[in-house]
């Protein structure tokens, strides 16, 4: 689950050529990317699109719902429920009882539709107002067994705060953006859920996506929020371990086996230990 490409969900076009991206995962997009009046045709199209997609199909399908503040959001997971999504992406989600309450509703809609109960998880994005990102660290210790992973955004907190920067001058995210990341990603692993880097909005800047996935990956997230095809492959691409880590991780894993009960051993002329070995263990399950 390297990549999540959001393709617009009244988009006849982008919805019919979105399963050759080679994302990962594929959000069809019902809030920002539809305008109010092509709501309810961005629900039919995102079912009969959910419904056309093969069990063996190479990538999950996902719908960004709207958000729990409006009352659009129970129209969206009445349509598009049938068509059996993997997910559901939450946007604005301002805590884990913002979640609960969605899971309650899913809960009936999954027993009506003949689903195993659970069977459609959620992403929430958790920092697009002041409270939610201030709040992000509660989804650690919160009971959510629908929970995926948490992502983050920065455009609607941008304008909640009247910022006219997210990055500086040396093209880092400046402050607040700097915490919520940081949040998002130990938060997700404190959770033990997935966590999801935000897109890079410069979807012509390929040069710059592959540095700053590079970075992502080298952080410790497991995938990066896409807008456009051309971002998959280099999203995709900084998100597998290359041959290199893979021969060192088997490595380490070879020599504990072949030592077992040390806690530190030498390998290549350096000391590793047990950190070592869970990583370079969780780099092969990911493999």
């Amino acid at each position: 689950m390297r990549s999540w490409l959001f393709v617009p969900g009244d988009s006849e076009r982008k919805l019919a050529k979105v399963a050759a991206s080679g994302a990962d995962v594929v959000i069809v997009d019902l809030e920002d990317a539809v305008a109010p009046e092509g709501k309810a045709r961005a629900r039919g199209m995102a079912r009969e699109w959910l419904a056309g997609q093969p069990a063996e199909a190479p990538f999950q399908p996902w719908v960004r719902i709207n958000a729990l503040d409006t009352p659009l959001w129970p129209e969206d997971v009445a349509a598009v429920l049938p068509g059996r999504p993997a997910g559901l992406m939450v946007p604005k989600a301002a805590g884990p009882d913002h979640l609960a309450r969605l899971s309650e509703e899913l809960d009936g809609l999954e027993e009506r539709l003949s689903l195993a109960k659970g069977k459609t998880r959620l992403l929430p994005l958790v920092s697009e107002t002041p409270a939610a990102a201030l709040g992000i660290a509660s989804y650690a210790a919160a009971v959510l067994p629908r929970l995926a992973g948490l992502t983050w955004g920065a455009e609607d907190l941008s304008a909640a705060l009247g910022a006219s920067r997210k990055r500086d001058a040396a093209g880092g995210w400046t402050d607040a953006f700097r915490m919520i990341r940081a949040q998002v990603l130990l938060t997700a692993h404190a959770a033990s859920v997935l966590a999801i880097d935000t897109l890079h909005a410069d979807f012509r800047d390929l040069a710059g996506l592959e540095r700053i996935a590079a970075g992502s990956h080298a952080d410790g997230f497991a995938g990066m929020l896409a807008i456009h095809p051309d971002q998959v492959p280099v999203i995709n691409a900084a998100f597998s371990p290359t041959e290199e880590q893979l021969a060192e991780a088997r490595a380490i894993v070879e020599a504990f086996a072949a030592s077992p009960g040390v806690g530190a051993l030498q390998l290549d002329g350096r000391m590793i230990d047990q950190p070592h070995l869970e990583q370079a263990k969780r780099l092969l399950a990911r493999s």
